[in-house]
């Protein structure tokens, strides 16, 4: 079998990279370059260790045969566990490595914190409902349905108040979408700062939602259609999250959901009700949802007026930029795994646009000095996740693998270097720039920055 068509080994990402005396010794006031580095320098020991052992047992020698195939194990010749053992399914223990994770140091508290989704280990654009990222501003909660009320009000003929059972009664759509924090990559507009794609990219989930269309529920109490402009969404949470919405958008695709993936919302996700807002940033998606208020103006209220606004070159600041521009990013092989072997590879990842569809994304293994045209998956939905596949023959050398999507408006997503001569150094929030991720000849393959 020759190099070109002999399939290549991949070792993941290893896990828990972050020892918890090291995430003790990271303050709380941010990632500054040094403990950057420090980060880099932790991952970068560990990933080494993971690999040197899993290589070397890769590459054992099986000799007369493997014994997994000439020997029948327990579990062939023994009765196995009965049905409803576990009355709501779980993964296998096997797969207990893929999990949500926290980075240290971003926030003061784990409530107001973040917890990234696994991207290097999921399949096809929907992600496990267990597995969906997390962003709090005040923690969350497990609030009884019951109990829990939607008021709509404002610039409205009759305001309402709906209980669970009143919204479930109404007539739902099903939709698939993805969410994305503005603040997605926010750590990579100065330099590189985290190590694998679940950290850089891991604000990112896909899943069905199911509810009822705000459009219903607003014709229903009547809405002022000349002088109401905006809509205000308002949380129940803890930090009382209010976000403002214009009509057109809230009258087109906007969902109050109360089910994802097939079920209820989980509590982490909005539980009993949830506002989706499709291709805007995830803040506008306020989780358990209390309110709607109808307006003539946006309100400005303390997470669009201080926090979630693009600060430019200028010193000025960029207001109510809420659409996630077209983006793109390579999950396999990404930054800490490796690879085993010269030979084939599957190029894999995950492409998404706030304004539409996806519709090409290609990818480089020179660092973008030539592009091939990626083979895009099936369903290529408005406003969803699509997976991107591309054959590779890896030749042993070093390489900078890229992908760049363009949607169906034509948008291209950008370098890093045109970003930052429009946006400066100083954002945090609508990172889209295009990802690099540098193999190396040894096979490691890590987080760098290429123009």
């Amino acid at each position: 079998m020759t190099d070109s068509s002999k399939p290549g080994r991949l070792l993941r990402a290893p896990e828990n990279f972050v020892d918890p005396a090291l995430a003790q010794a990271i303050t709380q006031d941010g990632l500054d370059q040094q403990r950057r580095g420090f980060l880099r320098k932790s991952f970068m020991a560990a990933s080494a260790a993971v690999s040197a052992a899993a290589a070397g047992k890769a590459m054992a020698q099986v000799g007369e045969g493997d014994p997994a195939i000439l020997n029948l194990p327990a579990y062939s010749t023994t009765l196995g566990k009965p049905v409803a053992a576990n009355p709501y399914g779980v993964p296998s223990r096997f797969e207990a490595n893929l999990q949500r994770r926290e980075s240290p140091g971003l926030t003061r508290v784990s409530q107001a914190s973040v917890a990234f989704a696994p991207l290097q280990g999921l399949f096809g654009i929907i992600t496990p409902s267990g597995l969906h990222f997390e962003r709090h501003h005040q923690g969350w909660q497990d609030i009884d349905p019951a109990q829990h009320r939607l008021m709509i009000n404002g610039l409205v003929k009759q305001p309402k108040v709906y209980t669970m059972d009143d919204l479930m009664r109404l007539p739902s759509v099903s939709r698939m979408h993805f969410i994305e924090c503005g603040a997605n990559t926010a750590m990579e507009w100065g330099n590189v700062a985290v190590p694998t794609v679940q950290y850089s990219h891991g604000m990112l989930s896909c899943s069905e939602f199911t509810g009822v269309p705000l459009s219903v529920l607003l014709e229903d109490c009547g809405y002022d259609k000349k002088n109401g402009k905006y809509i205000l969404a308002e949380g129940a949470d803890g930090s009382s999250m209010t976000r403002t919405i214009d009509i057109t958008r809230a009258l087109d695709d906007v969902i109050v959901a109360w089910g994802m993936n097939g079920e209820m919302l989980r509590p982490e996700n909005g539980y009993p009700l949830r506002l989706v807002v499709p291709g805007v940033q995830g803040v506008s998606w306020v989780k358990w949802l209390r309110r709607i208020k109808v307006g003539d103006q946006p309100w400005a209220t303390k997470d669009e007026a201080v926090h979630y606004i693009d600060a430019m070159p200028d010193g000025s600041y960029r207001q109510y930029t809420s659409i996630q521009e077209c983006k793109s990013v390579i999950t396999t092989p990404s930054g800490g795994q490796r690879l085993l072997d010269k030979g084939f590879y599957n190029i894999t990842g995950l492409a998404w646009s706030g304004r539409g569809k996806v519709k090409r994304v290609d990818v480089s293994v020179d660092g973008g000095r030539n592009w091939r045209t990626a083979r895009l998956e099936g369903p290529v939905l408005n406003k969803c996740l699509t997976r991107f596949n591309i054959d590779w023959v890896w030749d042993g050398g070093p390489c900078v693998l890229q992908s760049r999507a363009i949607d169906d408006t034509g948008y291209v997503q950008p370098k890093i270097n045109e970003l930052r001569a429009v946006r400066g150094t100083r954002s945090i929030y609508h990172n889209n720039a295009i990802q690099s991720w540098q193999v190396a000849a040894s096979g490691e393959v890590s987080n760098v920055q290429v123009y």
